[in-house]
């Protein structure tokens, strides 16, 4: 099971305080840290504005770093991890561009990069951005862009039209290093799973009862048999926020005090319940986590990916990374399996 941590690219105000990761050396620190602790990726969220509860709550706008400008220069401070976005919103983004970008960024960084695709949490901030595609579903930007990143990073001359997105005899080079570069598909409902079986190398939902995930990883094995490919060519990479305690009282009791409880209760509109977030997250004295790391194995999850630390300080995340790495996972992959 790989393990990767999220980069506070654009938390500010959403899961951590404003400010928090406040320059440049923050996010080489915190990459840098990953990579010597064993981590196996570092990946970073996608905002262009706030979404209207962090105005409200904050008097100072967030601090929203770009995500692949980020994970090009932590890429350049780093010599192993993997860099992920989790995730890049496609329907905020001109696909051609973006696959410029991010064929450049693997050929940079040496072949290191995964591509975490989606349509966002926020539909305020795509109408903030593009008011005329007031009618436009994000969801059918999002299936015309999946193809069209695929197309420019195979095809000699690119060509494509679709509703929203149109080019014709696009000579991008050079093509990513990886081949096929690989793509995650965010999402946890169904026709994300579906999206992930038939065009991704990846599904990237942010996490679901742990019940849910394993009758979804199981899901995803059989529509991706069903689309003709090997099921395991498709990776199983749940995002989970991690906070440790010496008991699972003392772990929840830190977590209440986060602002990744209001930034829950501001996505409940995607069917995930806040109430259950506690149970079914990394939560808990390491003990308690071993047991989840345990039944999410057996369920089929390959990557514990993005994992959200949602604290007060850049020195509280770095000591939670420690220890999470220390006395979980370490131990977890030091078990005879």
């Amino acid at each position: 099971m790989r393990v990767s941590v999220q980069l506070p690219t654009c938390t500010e105000g959403l899961v951590n305080p404003i400010p928090f990761a406040a320059a440049p050396e923050d996010f080489v620190r915190l990459a840098q840290e990953a990579e010597r602790l064993d981590y196996d990726g570092v990946w970073g969220n996608d905002h262009i504005t706030a979404a209207p509860y962090v105005r409200e709550h904050w008097k100072e706008p967030p601090n929203f770093y770009e995500v692949l400008i980020t994970l090009a220069t932590v890429g350049a401070h780093t010599r192993r991890v993997h860099l992920g976005t989790a995730i890049i919103v496609v329907p905020l983004r001109d696909p051609v561009l973006l696959a410029k970008q991010v064929a450049t960024l693997d050929r940079m960084t040496g072949g290191r990069v995964i591509l975490g695709v989606g349509i966002g949490a926020y539909r305020e901030e795509f109408l903030a951005q593009w008011p005329r595609r007031r009618d436009a579903r994000r969801g059918e930007l999002l299936d015309e862009g999946l193809v069209a990143l695929r197309t420019l990073f195979t095809e000699p001359a690119a060509s494509y039209s679709g509703l929203h997105t149109a080019f014709e005899g696009i000579e991008m080079f050079p093509k990513p290093v990886q081949r096929p570069l690989p793509i995650y598909v965010g999402g946890h409902n169904e026709q994300a799973i579906s999206r992930a079986a038939r065009l991704g190398q990846g599904w990237l939902p942010g996490w679901r009862p742990f019940e849910e995930v394993r009758e979804r990883t199981r899901l995803l094995r059989r529509l991706t048999a069903e689309a003709g490919r090997d099921p395991r060519d498709v990776e199983a990479a749940v995002q989970f926020t991690v906070m440790l305690g010496h008991t699972p009282e003392e772990a929840i009791a830190r977590y209440r005090k986060t602002g990744m409880v209001q930034h829950r209760r501001s996505l409940a509109h995607t069917g995930r319940d806040p109430a259950l977030a506690e149970a079914n997250n990394l939560i808990g004295s390491p003990a308690s986590l071993l047991e989840k790391l345990e039944f999410l194995a057996e369920s089929g999850v390959d990557h514990l990916c993005a994992l959200q630390f949602p604290h007060d300080s850049l020195n509280e995340m770095l000591e939670q990374m420690e220890w999470f790495a220390r006395d979980v996972v370490r131990v977890f992959k030091g078990r005879d399996r």
